[in-house]
């Protein structure tokens, strides 16, 4: 096992959550956006991003045991990394506004599917997420810090 695999852990989660409040960030922008592509001769409206994280690593449970009998664990804590971004899968709304320009026949405008309390709810766990990976990395710090002392 790496003395740097914590820090290899933190960063990649870090990375990753950065990453998520970007996706979040762009949805919020874009929660009034009608016209975000052009599909089949017609305008559509934005469509709400979300990131699908994965873990690099085997379970914690296999890992464990690889170190208890004797077996390398060395680079299998690998982190966190984004595998892609995907769109919400949600219909848009329908709201109705006639003076709209994108407005239908019947008044109706199809809106985003952007929740802004939802992503202000995914910011907040986003932020949380990425604030307590800077803990974990200040401790992870600290302690090779320790440990250095030790040889004085």
């Amino acid at each position: 096992m790496k003395i740097t695999n914590g820090f290899d852990i933190s960063a990649s989660a870090l990375t990753a959550n950065r990453m998520r409040m970007d996706v979040i960030s762009s949805n919020i922008a874009n929660a009034e956006t009608t016209r975000a592509d052009y599909v089949n001769g017609e305008y559509v409206p934005y469509k709400r991003k979300m990131v699908v994280m994965n873990s690099n690593e085997q379970s914690f449970s296999t890992l464990f045991n690889h170190a208890l009998n004797g077996k390398d664990a060395t680079n299998k804590f690998k982190g966190v990394n984004v595998t892609k971004i995907v769109e919400d899968a949600s219909p848009t709304k329908l709201v109705y506004n006639p003076s709209h320009p994108d407005a239908n026949e019947d008044g109706y405008v199809h809106m985003p599917n952007v929740d802004i309390a939802t992503e202000m709810v995914d910011m907040i766990a986003a932020v949380r997420a990425y604030e307590s990976n800077v803990t974990a990395l200040n401790a992870t710090k600290s302690m090779f810090m320790k440990a250095l002392e030790l040889g004085k």
